[in-house]
């Protein structure tokens, strides 16, 4: 490894390596061996979102891609190193970043993460901590849709939700990605991004509330 290049394995500071999942150690075994079959199933299963997280850093869809490809080379590459002492999922995806912030850089592109006023980019002030009690939710919460189950069943609506979660800053649509879309835990978006469960909880809360605020005229109406 290159000594300037970042440790793909390191975690932040304070932040506690993450058990080896089961099945971890069978994928990278198969993967070693020049199983195609294994490697086809893995790049289907997070080329997206890694073109996704990788959009967070660079200018362009493009220049993401770029990245990606170069990121499952250098995932190739250092099996032979991995150690287990993080999720598989969360070193491919450090691998990932450490790449992307790179590529930005040398395009001129920084995105500050220790602010949470600067994080996803925009002029927004902070939130409050007072909007949250300590396991992040609503202290008010938002008033309660007639249908949310119109979400999961309503087309025309979920394409409204898509169009939402895409117009907003490239930060704040990453996180509600990971998040809301692909399930992924706050300890896992952390660790990938290197940013504070504090500020990860404002990312999201932010994008939530856009969204709501998009689709409340569709949510709130009476049936």
């Amino acid at each position: 490894m290159d000594p300037a290049e970042p440790d793909p394995h390191a975690l932040p500071d304070g932040v506690p390596a993450i058990s080896v999942r089961p099945g971890d150690q069978a994928v990278v075994d198969r993967l070693l061996a020049g199983d195609e079959r294994a490697f086809a199933e893995i790049v289907a299963r997070y080329n997206d979102t890694m073109v996704r997280v990788a959009r967070g850093y660079v200018k362009s869809d493009d220049v993401a891609h770029e990245v990606v490809q170069e990121t499952w080379l250098g995932i190739l590459r250092g099996l032979p190193r991995f150690q287990g002492r993080s999720a598989l999922k969360t070193w491919m995806f450090r691998i990932l970043t450490n790449r992307a912030k790179t590529r930005g850089k040398r395009e001129g592109r920084t995105t500050p993460i220790s602010a949470l006023g600067a994080l996803d980019g925009s002029d927004e002030p902070p939130l409050s901590a007072d909007h949250f009690d300590s396991a992040g939710g609503w202290n008010s919460p938002p008033k309660e849709w007639h249908d949310p189950h119109r979400l999961t069943t309503d087309a025309e609506l979920r394409g409204k939700l898509l169009q939402a979660i895409d117009q907003l800053p490239e930060r704040q649509k990453l996180v509600i990605t990971l998040r809301d879309v692909k399930g992924w835990s706050s300890q896992e978006v952390c660790n990938v991004l290197e940013v504070s469960e504090t500020n990860q909880r404002v990312l999201l809360h932010r994008a939530r509330t856009k969204v709501r605020e998009a689709l409340a005229p569709y949510l709130e109406a009476e049936p």
